[in-house]
C-alpha cells in the first residue's frame, strides 16, 4: 500500500485528454466509423449458453428472500440497468422492509473495469461498487445475494438451494454437470460466473448507440445548444467535468466511457431520507471505510466515491451514492454552487453557521475536493457555470442516452 497522501486532482490530466479529444474527434468526423464501430453496430451475437443462462438467473426472483426481488429489480433494462424510481435508495430484504444503505448505480460500461488499485501517480482506480471492494464483475454479482438488505440470503447454501428449485435448473446441470447444484461453494460461483458472462456478453450492457457516439462516427450533427454543452463539459474552467468524465475516444480508437473509474470526495448533503442517518453519529466514509478493513488507514480517503459513468444519466431518477439529488439540474447546480452559496445546501448549526460538508466528520472535512473548477469559488463568488449554461450542460447530458434514433 503507498504512503498516505491526499487523492491527486484529476485536472492534472485535463491538457492531454483535450488533446486527445481534440484528435480523435477529428478523425471521426473525417474518416468515418472504425473497424470497432462496425462491430459494435452489426447486430447482437447470440448469447453462449453460459450467458443464457446468467440471463435466467438475473431476471429471477425466486433466488431472494422475498421471492420478489431479481438482479433485474434494480438494475432494470428498461431503465439503463439501473432503478427505474427516483427513490434515493432501493427496499430489500426478506419482507422486502429493509432500505438499503446506498443508490443503486447502472452496471452498464463496466465490462472494461479492472480491480481497485493505486495508480503510479497514487490516485485510487478501479474496483466495483461505489467504494470498490468487489475485484470483478462475478463478485459484484454474488455480493446481492447475500446482503441482508437486498435479496437477504442468509448463506451460499440457502442461495443454491434456491436455484436448484428454479426452472431453469436443468439447464444448470446440462451445462456444469448432474451433480453440479451439490457443491454449494462450486454452484455459487458458476451461478455469479454466468452473471459475469451475461453482462459481457449481452451487447445491452455496452451498446454505444447513444447520439453521442453516432456524433463521433460521423453520422450525427450536435445542435448548437449540444455543442455548447459539450464545450462547457470539457472546459477545466467551467464544468471541468471531463477531468473525471473523459469526452474523448481512447488512444486505440474505442468510445469514451464518461468515467475515468477514480474516486472523489464531493461533500455531497446528507440525505435526511435515508434510515441510517437518522444516527446522527453515522457517516458513510465510502473508500476508507470497506467491509474488508484494508483502507482504514488511509483517512485521507474518507468520503471518496467511486466516479460512475455518465452514460445514461439523464434516465437516473436518483444521483450520487446517497441519492440526495433527484434531477441533473439540481446536481449540476450543486456542482457549482456549492462553495459560492453553501447556506443553500448545508444545514445550519445553532449559532447560523453553515455545516458545510455535513455528510463527513467534522475532522474528515479536509478531504472534500476544493482546489478545481468549479470547486474552487468563495461565497458570493460567480459560479462556473450560470443557469442557462447548466442547461446546455444538461442539453449534451441527454445525448448519452443510449437508443438514439436518428
Amino acid at each position: 500500500m503507498p504512503a498516505a497522501s491526499p487523492i491527486p486532482h484529476p485536472s492534472r490530466r485535463w491538457a492531454r485528454r483535450t488533446l486527445l479529444w481534440v484528435a480523435a474527434t477529428l478523425a471521426a468526423c473525417g474518416s468515418g466509423e472504425s473497424g470497432l464501430d462496425r462491430a459494435a453496430s452489426a447486430g447482437a451475437p447470440r448469447l453462449s449458453a453460459t450467458a443464457a443462462l446468467g440471463e435466467k438467473i438475473f431476471h429471477d426472483p425466486g433466488l431472494s428472500a422475498s421471492g420478489r426481488q431479481a438482479c433485474s429489480s434494480c438494475h432494470d433494462p428498461d431503465a439503463a440497468h439501473a432503478p427505474a424510481n427516483a427513490l434515493a435508495v432501493q427496499p430489500g430484504g426478506a419482507l422486502l422492509d429493509q432500505q438499503g444503505g446506498r443508490q443503486a448505480p447502472s452496471i452498464r460500461y463496466l465490462d472494461t473495469n479492472r480491480a481497485f488499485r493505486f495508480a503510479d501517480d497514487g490516485t485510487p482506480t478501479g474496483g466495483f461498487f461505489w467504494d470498490g471492494r468487489a475485484a470483478s464483475l462475478q463478485q459484484q454479482a454474488g455480493e446481492p445475494f447475500l446482503n441482508p438488505r437486498e435479496m437477504a440470503n442468509a448463506n451460499r447454501a440457502e442461495v443454491v438451494e434456491r436455484l436448484s428449485r428454479a426452472a431453469y435448473a436443468a439447464d444448470f446441470r446440462a451445462l456444469y454437470g448432474p451433480d453440479a447444484l451439490a457443491d454449494v461453494d462450486g454452484a455459487f460461483q458458476r451461478m455469479t460466473l454466468a452473471l459475469q458472462q451475461y453482462q459481457l456478453e449481452d451487447r445491452a450492457f455496452h451498446a454505444y448507440t447513444s447520439k453521442y457516439d453516432e456524433f463521433l462516427r460521423g453520422r450525427a450533427t450536435l445542435t448548437e445548444r449540444e455543442l455548447r454543452g459539450l464545450a462547457l463539459f470539457n472546459d477545466p474552467a467551467k464544468g471541468n467535468c471531463a477531468a473525471c468524465h473523459p469526452s474523448g475516444r481512447g488512444s486505440d480508437g474505442s468510445l469514451p466511457l464518461f468515467t475515468d473509474f477514480s474516486y472523489d470526495a464531493l461533500g455531497v448533503p446528507r440525505n435526511a431520507q435515508l434510515q441510517q442517518n437518522a444516527d446522527p453519529g453515522f457517516f458513510d466514509l465510502g473508500l476508507c471505510a470497506r467491509p474488508s478493513g484494508d483502507l482504514a488507514a488511509r483517512t485521507d480517503l474518507c468520503g471518496a466515491f467511486k466516479v460512475p459513468s455518465l452514460r445514461n444519466v439523464a434516465r437516473r431518477g436518483s444521483l450520487f451514492h446517497n441519492g440526495r439529488f433527484t434531477s441533473l439540474k439540481e446536481a449540476l447546480t450543486f456542482y457549482v454552487q456549492r462553495d459560492t452559496d453553501p447556506q443553500k445546501w448545508y444545514p445550519l448549526d445553532a449559532d447560523g453557521r453553515v455545516v458545510k460538508f455535513d455528510d463527513l466528520p467534522p475532522a474528515l472535512r479536509v478531504n472534500v475536493n476544493t482546489g478545481e473548477a468549479p470547486y474552487d469559488r468563495k461565497p458570493g463568488q460567480a459560479p462556473a457555470l450560470s443557469d442557462s449554461e447548466i442547461d446546455d450542460v444538461i442539453a449534451f447530458l441527454h445525448t448519452l442516452d443510449d437508443g438514439y434514433q436518428p
